[in-house]
């Protein structure tokens, strides 16, 4: 778990200097490569909670 949690702590860093670079420079590939961590970063965060979401639905009889 602290290993998802320093993952999105890297990621909303990114987000947040790609955003930084972008307003400095007026380039627009900064932008998109945000926008692009954004939509990777809901997806993989949408796929952790399926699977444990999965993980609590299984019940394994002993």
């Amino acid at each position: 778990m602290w290993l998802l949690r320093l993952l999105a702590a890297i990621l909303v860093v990114a987000i947040g200097v790609g955003l930084l670079i972008y307003t400095l420079t007026g380039n627009r590939y900064y932008l998109t490569l945000c926008w692009r961590l954004f939509k990777c970063g809901i997806v993989f965060a949408l796929l952790v909670f399926a699977l444990m979401f999965i993980e609590r639905l299984a019940i394994i009889p002993l």
